[in-house]
């Protein structure tokens, strides 16, 4: 997910862990909102789906991953319907930092490592989706094109090594506690 609006670099981190994931002996499947599709959902999407029906996020994260894809507004929703669909043991979330009833086991956000957080003032005031302390309560942090200054104490990676540059050890309460579906938000 992500505390900025605009692209910081979700979707090819999804395809990504989606990739990794598989490598690890998971069964990964992805739910997204279906940003410019013209649907609600939940509906499941293949890389032949019309992009216009399901947004072209989803479809491009199918035809890359060929792993099971459903876009739905209502991100528990989405995952229900996976999990009722499709033999999967993790379920990663492009879109779901802000959908607090989306349980989850992890957070990762991706911040542009070159806008960073901005002015750090909420919308319609600056380009922050949650104040700047959200940052401090995830499990960590992508720099999409380097490091990102973010605060200390959380595990922070950039994406061409996808190295640690700091560990964390913050005590955090999870959002969503308790939801039925779980994953990567």
């Amino acid at each position: 997910g992500n505390v900025t609006v605009g692209g910081a670099g979700k979707t090819p981190l999804v395809i990504w862990l989606v990739e990794r994931a598989r490598a690890l002996g998971y069964q990964p499947g992805v739910i997204l909102r279906g940003y410019g599709g013209r649907l609600a959902g939940p509906m499941a999407v293949s890389g032949t789906t019309d992009p216009a029906a399901v947004g072209d996020e989803a479809v491009l994260i199918a035809q890359r991953t060929g792993a099971p894809v459903t876009i739905a507004r209502d991100r528990p929703a989405a995952g229900q319907a996976l999990l009722e669909r499709e033999a999967v043991d993790l379920i990663i979330s492009d879109d779901g930092l802000q959908h607090y009833a989306l349980g989850r086991h992890a957070e990762v956000l991706v911040i542009d490592a070159a806008r960073g957080l901005g002015n750090r003032r909420c919308l319609p005031a600056g380009p922050l989706r949650e104040p700047p302390t959200r940052v401090m309560r995830v499990d960590a942090v992508i720099g999409n094109g380097g490091e990102v200054d973010h605060g200390e104490g959380h595990f922070m990676l950039t994406p061409l090594a996808l190295t640690p540059v700091g560990i964390a050890t913050p005590e955090r309460s999870p959002p969503g506690a308790g939801a039925q579906v779980h994953g990567i938000a």
